[in-house]
């Protein structure tokens, strides 16, 4: 049985989280084949967007617990989260559809997504303090910067734990859908990436990264300023505009 599964259609890799009898816990061998699935579509030159979902009943049950026995360092504890952060990193556009439980480090891979999409069955449960361990992988650093410091203080430090239109309410997910829709929809919305030209999407991807950084108005218009220069020079625009003048014309005419 594959860890991961994966699906391409029209530009858009679906990739599915494939060990349900253990809720898709993020063991060793399921960060390996993150690893390696992110490279592969990362590369590939028919993907461009990438949806990632749980096999059901979950989307992740988190961290192996065995796992988090052996750990005596941080690099080894950092090993943890080697697939949530290569797809943290990845170029591509990247849909998290959430179905059923998040849990712990399966939380952390939804929120290393670029967007987050929630099934009415999801739960997202940030659990490290119920298991008596601090949090990893950046995880309150990622939570308040998807929702407010409210919430990621209620959810980590008082065990909130959100539903599918709470997590959507809160900001946490962009939006909740009934379960037999959620992957569709999430298709849909990768699938608007994946038709824009990949260079730019990559470009504007690694600005929201770099913009983490940015605390001025004018650092914030600098930052913009190089990619939006090249993005005006290139084809795609180009063809754009002459497409929208050629119809305002024909209005007019």
């Amino acid at each position: 049985m594959e860890l991961v599964e994966i699906v391409v259609v029209d530009g858009v890799a679906t990739l599915t989280l494939n060990d349900p009898a253990r809720r898709n816990v993020v063991s060793a061998d399921m960060n390996a084949a993150l690893v390696d699935a992110v490279d592969r579509l990362e590369d590939a030159q028919d993907v461009r967007a990438l949806v990632i979902t749980g096999a059901a009943p979950a989307f992740s049950a988190g961290g192996h617990l065995d796992d988090l026995l052996a750990v005596d360092d941080g690099p080894s504890l950092r090993s943890i989260y080697a697939g949530f952060l290569r797809v943290a990193g990845c170029e591509l556009p990247t849909v998290a559809a959430v179905n059923g439980a998040a849990v712990g480090a399966g939380m952390n891979l939804a929120l290393a997504c670029d967007l987050i999409v929630a099934g009415e069955s999801a739960r997202f449960d940030s659990r490290f303090l119920q298991i008596a361990i601090h949090p990893g992988g950046g995880h309150t650093w990622r939570l308040r910067h998807n929702t407010d410091l409210q919430t990621a203080k209620a959810m980590v430090l008082f065990g909130a734990v959100l539903s599918g239109q709470e997590a959507a309410q809160a900001g946490l997910a962009w939006r909740c859908y009934p379960d037999d829709e959620l992957l569709q929809e999430a298709q849909a919305l990768a699938g608007v990436a994946a038709a824009a030209p990949p260079e730019l999407v990559r470009s504007i991807k690694a600005t929201f990264a770099a913009g983490l950084a940015v605390d001025s108005s004018d650092a914030a218009v600098d930052l913009e300023l190089e990619p939006q220069v090249i993005s005006t020079r290139q084809p795609a625009f180009h063809s754009f505009v002459a497409d929208l003048k050629a119809r305002i014309a024909a209005k007019k005419g």
